[in-house]
């Protein structure tokens, strides 16, 4: 991969390139051109560019970028998605939701946390780093930017690392620029997260007439044994790292309309959240023993979006946090509370934390992060560059 010298490649204004990423509507699967504004601001500090745009059947075509910035070990990745969730109806929001607006100190827009301020931290960050260091930094500087994380993550970071495989671009740590602060920048590290399954379970009866159950059988009475079956489990499995693993009912449905008809079928979603006491592959094998027990027509369909990891504390943990207590004064938690993030596949290449802006308004209406939290991440950003390429 041919790399370009450059002695001091040019400042990057953080605030400027997180208000043209979210001028970019990109609502999940849209690009609306962020991909565009991050591939002329890398290529311009002398990144190496690839779009990587993927499709499947059944999924919509989603483009992605990765970015080199050398050749060598250790090769650093920032990872992140410029994909936003929908903003709702506009006219619930203080300012247009794709207008980047300033006011009160505050940075206004969807995306504003999550994650397009992070990505303009990264490449700030990269590009301060850079300007002080040159070329010789003994290593390699990449950005895996997908625009499928906020969708069905299909044509997304999974595809991206199929191709990372196939070039030999062997990535050595990387850190997910999730919002993963609750209130303050610096006061969490997500080295960790708990897997997801998903299940839908379908009991099949006969429908018939309430008043003749003789001549009908009502699925509901078997699918309420099930479910009552799966959830007076208590897992009982939390450890040093992980909460406990939970189940819950999501929804139960008949689609019934009248008040006199014994259903033919009924319906129930549920979701677990494990930790590293279990797999996928050994709760699935779970539910369908306890299905089995109650028996009769059913079927159980499992979808497991993520198994449970966590990067120990060592090296990796202890350069981020050094380099947050050095900027904030704060000593970050190390913490595998919350959802799932696109960390769950990069986990399968090389170890993996999280670390962003405070989440308080992510997802919300008015989405919006102080410009001096803005400022603090990338300095954050940059001492871990620092610190990593020692």
């Amino acid at each position: 991969m041919p790399q370009p010298s450059m002695s001091a490649p040019p400042e990057v204004d953080t605030i400027a390139l997180a208000q043209a990423l979210i001028r970019c509507a990109s609502v999940t699967p849209t690009d609306a051109g962020a991909l565009d504004v991050l591939e002329r601001t890398l290529a311009g500090l002398g990144f190496a560019c690839h779009r990587l745009p993927f499709e499947a059947p059944g999924t919509a075509p989603v483009d992605n970028l990765y970015a080199r910035y050398g050749t060598g070990r250790p090769h650093f990745c920032f990872a992140g998605h410029t994909d936003v969730v929908p903003p709702g109806d506009p006219e619930t929001w203080a300012n247009d939701p794709f207008a980047a607006a300033l006011g009160e100190g505050m940075l206004h827009g969807r995306g504003a946390a999550d994650m397009k301020g992070a990505i303009a931290c990264f490449v700030a960050a990269a590009a301060a780093f850079l300007g002080g260091r040159g070329d010789d930094f003994g290593g390699s500087i990449s950005l895996l930017i997908t625009g499928d994380e906020e969708g069905p993550a299909v044509n997304g970071t999974v595809r991206m690392l199929d191709w990372l495989k196939r070039h030999e671009q062997a990535i050595d740590h990387c850190l997910v620029g999730e919002p993963t602060c609750p209130e303050q920048v610096g006061e969490m590290i997500k080295n960790g997260r708990r897997g997801s399954l998903n299940g839908k379970l379908t009991v099949r009866g006969t429908q018939g007439h309430v008043a003749y159950p003789h001549l009908a059988d009502n699925p509901v009475p078997r699918l309420v044994r099930m479910l009552g079956r799966l959830a007076e489990r208590r897992f009982n499995d939390e450890n040093a790292h992980f909460q406990a693993s939970n189940l819950e009912i999501t929804s139960v449905d008949v689609g019934n309309a009248t008040t006199n008809l014994i259903p033919g079928a009924a319906s129930a979603r549920f979701n677990i959240r494990f930790n590293t006491s279990h797999t996928g592959e050994s709760l699935s094998r779970w539910l369908q023993a306890q299905c089995a027990a109650v028996g009769g027509d059913y079927d159980l369909e499992i979808a497991v979006s993520g198994e449970a990891f966590l990067t120990e504390p060592g090296p990796f943990t202890a350069q981020l946090s050094a380099a947050i207590e050095e900027t904030t004064g704060i000593v970050p938690a190390l913490s595998t509370s919350g959802g799932t993030s696109d960390a769950r596949f990069i986990k399968e290449l090389c170890p993996v934390v999280e670390f962003g802006l405070a989440s308080q308004t992510m997802h919300k209406v008015d989405e919006r992060v102080p410009l001096a939290d803005l400022e603090t991440l990338r300095r954050i950003y940059q001492r871990l560059l620092e610190r990593y390429f020692a």
